[in-house]
């Protein structure tokens, strides 16, 4: 889907689908925050306060009062409000006109129960805090154990105290305010025809793959990247004598399968794109903006299997990559530079030490955009190649990536005058072909 222009002259409003306690704030910043950053937990109560003192509905508001409110650029606030669409505390409506109009739903965090056991966010938050302050968290919103083995419970039923008597027929009361959550969405991972017709029909009961089931399914898919191939075995060990799911079993044997593939590891999320506020502005037509916008728009894990003709990229590779955007926070789209500049120059082969080495000192000069990218890695490719024309006497002392690099072509945007060059129709092919191949492999998975 196209990404809208927000302005700041658009309005919003927001409108509360729920009932906001005191302890969902505890509940945000506690369970959520970790995972939404600060900026999102922060619109989210600035969203709440924009609400009337009925906490119902708030007026027609500007993206001018929330930029001022928040001290926030736009870029940011939309970043902020994507992560609170995703985690299921927000919904989002548009309605086009000269002046966009923007509703906003509230919906109230899980309950602390929900969260902790949520197959999803459960692991992120994990990951996020460490196991140390998780299990302090877990601790907080732990119930209190009570031996009552020696105790008898003598507390009165309803009809014990109260006693029925005629009195006038009531209608059932409609639209009264109550807690509402929102459920967290992810794209389907499993074909389940698939995956239903390749277990045998006297395993299982014909309840076993109910709604609730598959969403549990997905969503352990997603989180540890298991395709029907591998969750097939998965479901088969997890089935009961009843011919049902163990869905206990399930997560846990997912969550094994994983760990054994990822050395003990589990998996960690990161935001899926280049944020907005460090995108490039749209307009110029240059064969270096289309190259710029091609690493802006995709994930890294999808930029690098478009670059494998045929299956999946090496788990060695994508362990790379993720620790580039985990360890290093390195942004997607400098890190989708990096995958390029190194395939290009190492004879597409993505070398751990030296890709790690330029991604270091990325890191140190700050380099977020991926322009930036770009051009400091053709600063320190020309200072490389003078340093190996400096060194020719000296052949037993040049490495082979610097042997490589002398060999091999250079990238595309090694050249100052891309900037004023138009987009041939070949060039506009070779680049669309790399876009068109990331959406089939973002389809396929």
């Amino acid at each position: 889907m196209k990404e809208i222009v927000i302005l700041p002259a658009d309005t919003y409003t927001v409108v509360n689908k729920t009932v906001i306690k005191d302890l969902d704030r505890k509940l945000i910043t506690m369970l959520y925050q970790p995972i939404i950053g600060h900026s999102a937990t922060s619109l989210y109560f600035t969203l709440v306060d924009d609400l009337d003192k009925r906490e119902l509905m708030s007026e027609d508001l500007t993206y001018h009062h929330l930029m001022s409110t928040m001290q926030l650029k736009l870029e940011d606030i939309i970043v902020a409000r994507k992560k609170l669409e995703a985690v299921g505390l927000l919904k989002t409506y548009l309605k086009k006109d000269h002046v966009n109009n923007y509703v906003y739903l509230l919906y109230s965090p899980m309950s602390a129960n929900e969260f902790l056991n949520h197959p999803v966010l459960n692991i992120v938050l994990y990951n996020n805090l460490g196991k140390k302050e998780y299990d302090r968290i877990v601790d907080f919103f732990k119930i209190p154990k009570v031996n009552l083995k020696d105790y008898e419970d003598i507390s009165s039923s309803f009809n014990q105290v109260f006693r029925s008597v005629s009195g006038n027929v009531l209608i059932e009361n409609e639209n009264i305010r109550k807690e509402n959550t929102n459920k967290i969405v992810t794209e389907d991972q499993i074909d389940f025809n698939l995956l239903i017709s390749s277990i045998p029909s006297n395993m299982i009961s014909p309840r076993c793959f109910n709604s609730e089931t598959k969403e549990l399914i997905n969503a352990l898919a997603y989180t540890y990247n298991i395709d029907e191939v591998n969750m097939q075995g998965l479901v088969r060990n997890s089935i009961n004598e009843k011919g049902l799911i163990d869905k206990t079993e399930l997560r846990k044997n997912a969550r094994n399968f994983y760990q054994f593939e990822n050395d003990g590891k589990l998996p960690t999320f990161v935001y899926s794109k280049q944020p907005d506020y460090l995108k490039m502005p749209l307009g110029d037509n240059s064969k270096w903006a289309k190259m710029v916008y091609t690493f802006e728009s995709v994930h890294p894990y999808d930029f690098l299997r478009s670059k494998y003709k045929t299956g999946e990229p090496s788990l060695r590779d994508l362990k790379i990559i993720e620790s580039l955007l985990v360890d290093l926070k390195l942004t997607p789209g400098v890190v989708n530079v990096l995958i390029a500049y190194v395939l290009k120059i190492n004879n597409q082969k993505l070398s751990k030490n030296y890709i790690e080495t330029i991604a270091g000192q990325w890191k140190r000069l700050n380099i977020e955009t991926v322009e930036e990218a770009m051009k400091i890695s053709e600063k320190e490719h020309k200072k490389l190649k003078k340093q190996f024309e400096n060194k020719n006497n000296k052949q037993s002392q040049i490495t082979t990536h610097s042997k490589n690099q002398k060999k091999e072509e250079l990238p595309d945007w090694f050249n100052k005058d891309l900037k004023n060059e138009e987009m041939s129709a070949e060039d506009m092919k070779e680049l669309d072909d790399i876009l068109n191949s990331i959406d089939r492999s973002i389809s396929s998975m």
